[in-house]
């Protein structure tokens, strides 16, 4: 088995997916998203990484199964994990050899074949960075193409999401912006879940660290109570209903 490259390890994240989970952020990011609070994990190399084989991984992961009960598991997050795909295929199928739920929070930014990725994938947490190629451009200096590549292949393989998007204020917010993504939502199978997530300013200090301007400098953070009806109106008009909830 071939190594990849881990960023950093949260053994017990309540919000990265259902229950209690693991969260492996892995190394290496092609977007450059004008809100970005990870600029750490931009480059594919990094000195501070840590490698490890899939079965490494997954046995330091097992150690938490204990914790995970019926919902919980592992996220697979990052930078964009789909970056080092053998490696997460890898370490997917191993968690579930283990007997271990897998989720993957993606942007859907990756290199492609993503057949074994998603045959042991439960969940994805897809980061919606826009629906309009133009919007999706401004927002992450990228093009919209392997987003939808990716979304093809997770609607085909039938793999639930949840869907995320970060509003911010001047750039992804207003009535219009979000009747928008309901509209784009609605085209969307097997949504379970959309969360609205308020812009905030918590990582603007590793761009200082880092020597890299802050594209946001001067953007207030978003309340998040701001979003609660639209929150309530997306889940209520864009999920689909299951008796079944990951």
């Amino acid at each position: 088995m071939g190594e990849g490259l881990v960023h950093s390890l949260e053994s017990m994240g309540l919000v990265d997916g259902p229950g209690v989970r693991s969260v492996v952020f892995l190394q290496g990011c092609a977007l450059r998203c004008r809100y970005c609070h990870n600029p750490d994990t931009w480059a594919r190399e990094n000195g501070r990484a840590e490698r490890y084989t899939p079965r490494r991984l997954v046995e330091r992961l097992a150690r938490f199964r204990p914790y995970y009960g019926q919902e919980g598991g592992v996220t697979f997050s990052g930078g964009e994990p789909l970056l080092q795909p053998d490696f997460l295929a890898q370490c997917l199928e191993l968690c579930h050899q283990a007997g271990i739920r897998t989720c993957l929070d993606t942007a859907g930014c990756g290199l492609g074949d993503y057949g074994a990725i998603l045959a042991h994938t439960d969940l994805i947490l897809l980061d919606v960075k826009h629906y309009t190629p133009e919007g999706w451009q401004q927002v992450t200096g990228g093009s919209m193409e392997p987003f939808r590549q990716f979304l093809a292949a997770a609607q085909a393989a039938e793999v639930p999401l949840w869907v995320r998007h970060v509003v911010v204020p001047g750039l992804t917010d207003g009535e219009a912006h979000l009747a928008g993504l309901e509209a784009y939502l609605k085209t969307i199978r097997h949504i379970q879940r959309v969360e609205l997530l308020p812009y905030h300013t918590l990582g603007v200090h590793k761009y200082a660290a880092l020597g890299i301007p802050y594209p946001l400098a001067g953007v207030p953070p978003l309340a998040g109570d701001a979003l609660a009806d639209w929150n309530e109106r997306l889940n209520r008009t864009c999920c689909e209903k299951s008796e079944e909830r990951l």
